[in-house]
Formats: structure tokens, sequence, C-alpha cells
């Protein structure tokens, strides 16, 4: 049964949305929202956990890659921001601003990824985000499971919270796996999705930002929040691909935070 939406009666002022356009963004909203939920009748469960207004983390378990857009539909009329890699958004002719439009219009920013710089730059725009009072929504396990398991989170999600003060609602997504399985090229129209946001979670009682023993504590407090939520099978190590060369092996056995 799906929860009551509190939101959907409110007459609380439009949230502003960072670096988009916002005819382009409201235009997605009302189109893209409500045909995915007419065609997948997403089963929402505690959307009264999702704060109406506020900067917020949206935490979850990462299955498929249409995540990112199964938790903006099921938090709706909220928005939700998420940040996608750049190449989205930087195609030439018709197919790019097929993809740049269609990246805009479901509250995606663009990023490039990788580590040094960009991983920075990625960190000032999640920060952006929350600062102008909105929900961003990220995965703590970095990648997604191609098994189906729930990994160990990486900190960046905790250090994000304990640096803004945010509070992170840990999502369970179920089913999303089935709809768009690793390798597939369209989605399946007979599956339905399950969304399960849980009770917001203040994460500064472990210490502050700086602290790596309170971003590892914080983490695992987030993770095992999704894990309740979701019920997958703990794979207990982190989701990484195999190391490749010598030097990235030895980096590895090597004791560091996984950010």
């Amino acid at each position: 049964m799906t929860s009551p939406s509190p939101q959907a009666d409110s007459d609380e002022p439009e949230e502003t949305v960072p670096h988009s356009p916002s005819w382009v963004y409201a235009l997605g909203r009302a189109i893209i929202a409500p045909l995915a939920r007419m065609i997948y009748r997403p089963r929402v469960e505690g959307k009264e956990n999702l704060p109406k207004q506020g900067g917020v983390i949206l935490a979850s378990n990462h299955l498929s890659v249409i995540d990112s857009f199964a938790i903006p539909v099921a938090a709706a009329p909220r928005p939700v921001h998420f940040l996608a890699k750049d190449e989205y958004f930087s195609g030439r002719g018709f197919k790019g601003w097929v993809s740049r439009t269609f990246f805009t219009a479901v509250g995606a920013i663009p990023v490039k990824r990788g580590v040094g710089q960009a991983a920075l730059d990625a960190l000032d725009q999640q920060r952006e985000i929350l600062d102008s009072g909105a929900a961003v929504a990220l995965h703590p396990e970095g990648t997604r499971s191609r098994d189906g398991r729930l990994y160990k989170g990486r900190t960046g999600v905790a250090f994000l919270a304990l640096q803004t003060g945010a509070p992170v609602v840990p999502i369970g997504l179920i089913g999303t796996d089935r709809v768009m399985p690793v390798g597939a090229k369209m989605p399946k129209l007979s599956e339905r999705v399950v969304v399960r946001f849980g009770e917001p979670i203040d994460v500064s009682k472990h210490g502050p930002a700086t602290s790596g023993k309170a971003r590892r504590h914080a983490t695992d407090e987030i993770m095992a929040a999704i894990h309740e939520l979701s019920g997958q099978e703990l794979a207990g190590t982190y989701n990484e691909l195999p190391a490749q060369g010598t030097v990235e092996k030895i980096r590895r056995a090597l004791p560091h935070e996984r950010r």
C-alpha cells in the first residue's frame, strides 16, 4: 500500500533548481514522473519520513541504472537531484540535445567523474545543492551491485552529511534490477518497483567531518538502515572491479578509507 504523501497539499514555495533551466525541469517533473508512476505502479513506503523542505541526503542501495530515476519519481512532488557524468550533457546534434534535455528534466546535475580535483568538484556541487535547501540522491556503494548483494558503503556520503549537517534519509530499492537488468538496453514493463523511505538519520553524534572514525561509523549506520529496508544479503566488502596492475593491487592492500 502506498504511503500517504504529506507534500501533496503543501503550499510551501517551490525549491530553486541548481544549474538547470527551470522550464525544462518543471516540464520533466510534470510529464516523466506521472508517466513512470502509471507504467510501473511503484509501491512507495514510508514517504512521510521525507522532510518537506530543507537540504536532505537520500542514500540508497544501487541495483540498476534506473535507481536515480526511481527515487525522484517516488519522492515527487519534492524535487530530488543527482549527479550524472557530464558526457550526458555534452553530446552534439539531435541525440545530444535529447540526452541533455532528458537528464536535465529528471534533475541530473553534470559532473566530471574521477579522483583528485574532479572528486572535489563533485563534492562542491553536492554541497551547493544541499545549501540551496534541495534534496540530493546518492549511492554509498559507489557503483551498482551486479549480484544483488549490498556492499560496504564508502564514506563520502557521511562526510557530506557531517560537513553540511543535512539529515540522511535511507532508502531501500527493491526490483529495479528486474526492471532494468545489467546489460539490458530497454526497461521491462512487467515488473514492479518498491521504494522504502526510512527515518531520517542525524549523523552528527559520530563526531566532526574531519574524523575518519566519525565518517566510518556514520557510514556504517547509514548502510545498516539501508540493509534493513532492502533486505539484501550483505557482501561484507567494497564493490570494486578487479584491480588492474601491481600498483593498484598494492594500493588496495594498504589500509585506507574508501571515499
